[in-house]
C-alpha cells in the first residue's frame, strides 16, 4: 500500500524509489527438457531427481508477509483539535512523553502534525519564561505543518523508513481509508520493534 503525502487537504500519493530486485526462486527446468530440448539421454535416476525437486518447490510453503505498518505502530492515538493552544499541546507533549501530535479537524479526520520542536520554535518562552499568554492565545492551526506524510495499516514498514530517512521525519500517523487515525508509527517503534521481535521480516 503506498504512502500518502497530504497538504492542505490535497492528497496525493508519495513517490517510492523502486526497490533493488529481489531474489527470487530458482524456476525448474520443465520435465523431459534442459535448454529448450528434449532430454531423451537422461537416466532414471536423473529423471527421478529433477521430478522430486519439481515437487519440493510445489510443496515449499510461501515466505510470510514483510512486516506491515499494524505490526509496530502505537494505538490508540493521543490528537488534539485544530483549535487547541499550543499550551494544550506542550502540557500534553510533558504529561505523556510524546514528541509528536497529530492534528484533527473537527470531523476527525487528519490535517496537520505538530511536534516539540515546532513548539520551541514558536514559543521558546515555554521553558525559558513563567509569561506563557502567547502559547495560550495561539492555535494549533498557526504553526502545525500541514505537509503530512501518512500510510495505511498495510504498508510496508520498509516503505515507511525510507520515507522517513528521505524526509528527515520522526513520526508517520496511519490512517484509515476515510482519513482518520487508526496509529501512529514513530523511530522509537520502529526501534522497539527491532529489539523486541527482531529478526524481522522485511521481505515478501
Amino acid at each position: 500500500m503506498p504512502i500518502i503525502l497530504a497538504v492542505n487537504g490535497i492528497v496525493e500519493t508519495y513517490p517510492i524509489k523502486p526497490v533493488g530486485p529481489r531474489i527470487g526462486r530458482a524456476e525448474p527446468v520443465g520435465e523431459g527438457e534442459h535448454h529448450g530440448q528434449r532430454s531423451s539421454s537422461l537416466d532414471r535416476s536423473a529423471l527421478a531427481a529433477q521430478t522430486a525437486y519439481q515437487r519440493q518447490s510445489t510443496e515449499q510453503p510461501h515466505l510470510k508477509p514483510a512486516i506491515l505498518a499494524r505490526d509496530l505502530m502505537s494505538t490508540p492515538v493521543f490528537s488534539l483539535p485544530s483549535d487547541s493552544t499550543l499550551l494544550d499541546a506542550w502540557a500534553s507533549m510533558l504529561h505523556k512523553g510524546f514528541h509528536h501530535i497529530p492534528v484533527t479537524s473537527m470531523h476527525d479526520t487528519l490535517v496537520g502534525m505538530v511536534s516539540h520542536g515546532d513548539l520551541l520554535n514558536h514559543v521558546p518562552e515555554l521553558i525559558t519564561a513563567a509569561d506563557k499568554r502567547q502559547a495560550s492565545r495561539r492555535r494549533l492551526a498557526e504553526i502545525m505543518t500541514s505537509r503530512v506524510v501518512s500510510a495505511t495499516a498495510v504498508t510496508e514498514i520498509r516503505e515507511i523508513a525510507r520515507v522517513m530517512l528521505d524526509e528527515q521525519i520522526h513520526a508517520v500517523p496511519i490512517l484509515d481509508h476515510n482519513r482518520c487515525l487508526v496509529g501512529i508509527l514513530t523511530t522509537r517503534d520502529l526501534l522497539q520493534g527491532i529489539a523486541n521481535h527482531g529478526p524481522l521480516e522485511l521481505w515478501t
